[in-house]
């Protein structure tokens, strides 16, 4: 899940940038800690202590968090005024789940919870991904207007460009959101055959 708002008293943070073509990106990471010893106890875990989204109100497993910030300079001309520049910086934090795996976990909860959080850390990563091409076709979009008769109105059309983008934008991550909630116990079942699988071939650890 997503929203553009910063979540408190997160618990790790560590902060890298990355390269995403015209667009800035700062990314960060933060994980919250859960404990359980059983699935049923995992799923009480996080729903006591996942991120609340304020979107849906309630508590995901994992939550990706961004803000787009806009930097446009105007360049006037002789009855015109056009946009110089236009630099789109995307904030993202990935918040994600850290399991503090008791002694009397069984080893097939340690499998379930492998292939949990790699989902999970997948499902945000495609969220980034998704407001990463938006950051950049938002910078693209603004680079390409035609000037206009005044700086006012250049500045009214970069309004309407900004909204339009990150109205899709929303759009995007809604839909995404709702595929992976209807696909998500077929995948984790089919996940859980292939790292199963790759256990038994030797090309896994053992849980």
């Amino acid at each position: 899940m997503m929203k553009r708002t910063l979540l408190c008293a997160l618990l790790l943070a560590v902060t890298t940038a990355i390269p995403a073509g015209a667009a800035n990106v700062v990314k960060t990471y933060s994980y919250f800690s859960i404990g359980g010893s059983t699935l049923e106890d995992i799923e009480k875990q996080l729903s006591k202590h996942g991120p609340q989204v304020k979107s849906t109100g309630s508590r995901h497993p994992g939550a990706t968090q961004m803000a787009f910030t806009t930097r446009i300079s105007y360049a006037r001309q002789a009855g015109s005024c056009r946009i110089a520049d236009a630099v789109v910086t995307l904030k993202v934090k990935v918040i994600l789940p850290e399991w503090r795996r008791p002694r009397n976990a069984d080893a097939d909860v340690k499998l379930f919870w492998d292939t949990l959080a790699a989902d999970i850390k997948r499902h945000e990563e495609r969220h980034v991904e998704i407001a990463k091409n938006h950051a950049r076709e938002l910078e693209d979009a603004l680079k390409a207007t035609y000037p206009r008769k005044d700086c006012d109105a250049a500045k009214a059309k970069a309004a309407e460009i900004t909204a339009a983008v990150l109205a899709r934008h929303d759009r995007a991550q809604v839909q995404f959101d709702r595929v992976e909630s209807v696909n998500f116990e077929s995948r984790i079942l089919r996940l859980m055959r292939y790292r199963i699988e790759r256990i038994q071939n030797g090309q896994l650890p053992p849980a």
